[in-house]
């Protein structure tokens, strides 16, 4: 996958920052995602941000088509119960995510690659240690020889 030599390696390790598709909410997780940087919190720096009005307005076919398009994971940074849009938004992004994780395994890729995880307004350690993780998560995908 072409997209994945463009990864910088990680000076440490000399592997390849896995990349990372953030879906983030404009009201609810942007600010505790721009405060992880502003922070100077270290994280993978293969992580790409999107910022929507909402976490319901993801489509599972953006999921798979990242995934498609060579990001190793997608990460949704979920309002869960803060949505100042919907009342029902936490469900509504739990069906989401189980709709493209059934899209990917249809595509024979990895459910694996998809992560949710309410991300608040202050939440940039617990931003900085989902991407981790989550990176961690990747690379080991990665190296036991799961599809991209």
């Amino acid at each position: 996958m072409a997209a994945l030599a463009t990864a910088h390696p990680d000076t440490n390790t000399g592997v390849a920052a896995p990349r990372i598709l953030v879906f983030s909410t404009n009201n609810i997780s942007d600010p505790g995602i721009d405060l992880a940087g502003t922070n100077h919190l270290h994280y993978s720096p293969g992580v790409r941000v999107i910022s929507l009005p909402c976490t319901s307005g993801i489509r599972p076919t953006w999921i798979l088509h990242a995934i498609q398009q060579g990001f190793e994971g997608v990460f949704i940074a979920s309002d869960g119960d803060e949505c100042a849009y919907l009342p029902d938004c936490a469900k509504r992004a739990a069906k989401i995510v189980s709709a493209a994780q059934a899209l990917l395994k249809e595509n024979s890729l990895s459910p694996q690659r998809l992560r949710m995880a309410a991300i608040c307004s202050v939440c940039a350690t617990q931003f900085a240690g989902h991407m981790n993780s989550f990176g961690d998560a990747l690379i080991a995908l990665r190296t036991a020889g799961a599809k991209s």
